[in-house]
């Protein structure tokens, strides 16, 4: 059973008034911590700090330093504009960007200086010896509108196209790429940009969830790793394989240092003395919930070295320690994400599982390795009562000290949830482990509303998030049990359940999800005549299943962004390496059971139950017509329901105060309802 770990610290960036639960309101307002750099004598660590302001409609992010050893913090920037790409330089400066340009100043937060001016930058970077710098640019490369075409007609509007790809997450494709450029640098003067990617209609960083971390410096300056999909049009949008170059500044010459390897090469790392570099990589063109191994290659022989080979487990945030004889990575295991290190050999090719060693262990995440300083890494933590802060911990031990602790004054004066984990027998004979919340006055003696939570991905860990949008804290605060399974297909169970899922939506993960509300609700504390499933994404696909198949078990239903219609998703969806190789062609008599028998429209004629249904309106990963459809069932059949639409949210609700409606909306909905 979980122990309520209550934080303790010296910093309160936001004054919460007296309550005793969780709010929207109130969840809106804690500070957002970020790791940023870590000082060359390894005794500061740097960290931002984002605060949603409401009334504005958006986030502002300032800087904080704060001792490894402990202490009060300082803050360092109060400008208007978040502060990004934090590096420590020679001299105690500190260099971050700030709308676009290169900015620099004083360890203590004095004497800040714009370096650059002109033409805005992203994710920049000094090379080690200062002399260069290196950053992402659009450059437009592919004719797409009209005036491309028709320069006589500057005032079309149309967009032609003559291959796939045409639109990607949330954007139409215009012509523009994000290409990486260098260029010499001194003291803030910089010489002509070289773009490294030509004419390539290709994008670094990789397109939507890449950022910084895929384009380095190598420790002598003198070359940079790129993360770069190769190809373009149907052979993009059919295909997961990124690969790993390396660009040589004095040769200006380009040479792939994964090639061979068919699945996704991204996060590539440096040893500090740069004989060896590290990546995660995926095995299978096509499949982007594959296992992530952790390669190494040494730079002397070009022999490459699957590290986690026959470890059955899936590696992500990679990077060597200080010594370079050891590599340290996060994994999730058992519904938690942990920190563990492998040791390296003398030949790191002769390292094996023996050599892996799990650090952390306990009820929490750990996320976003930032620094090492001696015996001591300094991490993101999270778990399900408490947002990210920044934790240092014994690399000997695997003990864990609280560094920041913004929202405290916000979590002393709410009731922390009863966190339980429980392990359910599914229907095939397996241990299912499915984390239970409780409200945090949770009295066993009474009865509770009881909500099954159905995770997206479908391959995404259940784990111990803290959430901004499906934040079980908030959920269990007003007056519900969360029942959230690790149900089929998800990471920190064996490659074997991860894997599972695909070409089976339908059949074996519905089957867990209704193992563990049926399971939980043998509890006197359940009220079996209030149950509710909710979730997004394949939450969403879940729920749209369960409304078909449930038998009368829920009450109501809540589905964001789900695929109610499988033909149709798979017509209009963009990503199609993933319908490919987890469903697969409609077309083709061997997906036949997907797009009868786990398809939510086929079971359109047991819908009866009341549904809440949320879209996107630039969701194309998920495009609008699922959720319309679904709603337009409902209604047509005289089942109580409303539809919720976002026209300018893509797969995710990212501005505040439509964060904020979504979570009125979802409470209301429940509270009218079940």
């Amino acid at each position: 059973m979980y122990k309520p770990f209550l934080l303790t610290g010296l910093f309160i960036s936001t004054m919460a008034t007296a309550q005793d639960k969780m709010t929207p309101e109130l969840l809106w307002k804690l500070g957002r911590v970020s790791g940023e750099a870590v000082s060359t004598d390894g005794k500061t660590i740097i960290y931002g700090v984002s605060q949603v302001n409401l009334a504005d409609n958006k986030s502002e992010k300032n800087l904080y330093s704060i001792p490894l050893a402990g202490g009060a913090p300082q803050q360092l920037t109060n400008t208007a504009g978040a502060e990004n790409d934090v590096a420590v330089l020679p001299g105690n400066k500190i260099g971050f960007s700030r709308k676009g340009q290169w900015w620099e100043m004083s360890a203590d937060g004095s004497n800040a200086v714009q370096k650059t001016t002109g033409e805005e930058m992203q994710n920049i970077r000094i090379s080690p010896d200062g002399k260069h710098i290196l950053f992402s640019r659009e450059v437009k490369v592919k004719k797409v509108a009209g005036k491309d075409f028709y320069p006589d007609l500057p005032k079309s509007n149309v967009q032609i196209y003559d291959n796939l790809n045409y639109r990607h997450w949330d954007t139409w494709e215009d012509g523009n790429f994000s290409h990486v450029f260098y260029a010499t640098y001194n003291n803030g003067e910089i010489g002509t940009p070289v773009d490294i990617m030509a004419d390539e209609p290709y994008d670094c960083p990789q397109v939507p969830s890449g950022g910084p971390e895929d384009f380095i410096w190598s420790p002598d300056g003198k070359s940079i790793l790129y993360v770069c999909k190769k190809k373009f049009g149907k052979a993009y949008a059919i295909s997961t394989n990124t690969d790993i170059y390396e660009y040589n500044i004095a040769a200006k010459t380009t040479r792939n240092l994964s090639e061979g390897m068919m699945g996704y090469d991204m996060a590539p790392s440096f040893s500090a003395d740069g004989k060896y570099i590290t990546w995660l990589s995926m095995a299978h063109d096509g499949f982007e919930a594959d296992k992530n191994d952790v390669i190494i290659l040494d730079r002397a022989t070009g022999v490459k070295t699957n590290l986690t080979k026959s470890w059955d487990g899936t590696a992500s945030a990679v990077r060597f320690s200080t010594d370079s004889k050891k590599i340290f990575f996060l994994a999730v295991l058992k519904g938690t994400e942990q920190l563990l290190e492998i040791t390296l050999q003398k030949d790191p090719g002769q390292t094996t599982e023996k050599h892996i060693r799990q650090i952390t262990n306990g009820d929490f995440d750990i996320h976003d390795i930032l620094a090492q300083s001696g015996n001591t890494l300094v991490v993101s933590r999270t778990d399900m009562n408490h947002a990210a802060e920044l934790y240092a911990v014994d690399l000997q031990k695997g003990t864990l000290r609280q560094l920041t602790d913004v929202n405290k004054a916000t979590y002393d004066r709410i009731g922390m949830c009863k966190v339980e984990k429980r392990w359910v027998k599914t229907t095939d004979g397996k241990e299912m482990l499915t984390w239970v919340v409780f409200p945090p006055d949770f009295d066993p003696a009474k009865k509770y509303p009881t909500l099954l939570y159905c995770q997206g991905g479908p391959q995404s860990a259940l784990s111990q998030f803290y959430s901004y949008r499906w934040n079980f804290q908030l959920m269990a605060s007003q007056g519900y049990i969360v029942v959230a399974p690790n149900r089929r297909g998800m990471p920190g169970h064996g490659v074997e359940w991860n894997a599972s899922i695909s070409k089976d939506w339908g059949g074996q993960p519905i089957r867990d999800y209704l193992s563990a509300i049926d399971d939980v609700s043998k509890e006197s504390y359940v009220d079996k005549s209030r149950l509710g499933a909710v979730g997004a994404s394949y939450g969403g696909y879940s729920v749209y299943m369960l409304a078909g198949v449930h038998e009368n078990r829920f009450k109501t239903f809540i589905a964001h962004d789900g695929l109610f219609d499988l033909k149709s998703w798979y017509g209009t969806t963009e990503e199609l390496w993933f319908a490919n190789w987890d469903l697969g062609a409609y077309w083709d008599p061997a997906n036949a059971k997907t797009y009868t028998h786990f398809n939510p429209s086929e079971y359109a004629n047991k819908w009866n139950t009341p549904i809440l249904i949320v879209q996107g309106g630039i969701d194309f990963r998920v495009p609008i017509e699922q959720g319309l459809q679904a709603f337009q069932l409902a209604q047509l059949k005289g089942i109580k329901s409303k539809l919720l639409y976002f026209p300018e949210e893509n797969h995710w609700v990212l501005k505040p105060q439509n964060a904020i409606v979504w979570q009125r909306e979802f409470f209301s909905w429940l509270k009218e309802t079940l």
